[in-house]
């Protein structure tokens, strides 16, 4: 196929125009691409990333206490500090957290966790309010 091409290309002078949307290799330019998520799923997102890169902030900061108390060694602490675990670690949480049956609640609190708790154990301890029943 591609030697018909290459004849056809040769006997019709070269490369001729081509209206947008056509051929099989054709691409058109949409513009932007729009985000259609709600303001709620956009706030969860953001919600669930913060929160879990802080998660996975908080095992190192653990990981690092343990070694310092002697109970893991330093190449353990190295092996479980990699930043590819790292990222996985931060990437499991996301997917557990951003998920459509969230609550306005819910994502409040995390927000709020994020925001107002800057150590880890307070920090971990607000987080454990995420499925606390709503005050009527």
């Amino acid at each position: 196929m591609t030697t018909v091409l290459c004849f056809a290309l040769v006997a019709c002078g070269g490369k001729q125009p081509t209206t947008p949307g056509t051929g099989s290799s054709a691409t058109v330019d949409a513009g932007p691409v729009k985000d259609t998520r709600t303001e709620l799923e956009k706030r969860l997102a953001g919600a669930c990333l913060a929160a879990g890169t802080k998660v996975t902030q908080c095992a190192v900061d653990d990981a690092k206490k343990e070694v310092e108390a002697g109970r893991m060694s330093e190449k353990d602490f190295k092996l479980n500090t990699e930043a590819k675990i790292l990222e996985k670690n931060t990437e499991d949480f996301v997917k557990k957290c951003d998920n459509p049956t969230t609550s306005s609640r819910q994502v409040r609190v995390l927000e709020v966790c994020h925001k107002e708790e800057t150590a880890c154990e307070p920090f971990l301890d607000c987080l454990s309010h995420l499925d606390d029943k709503p005050v009527k």
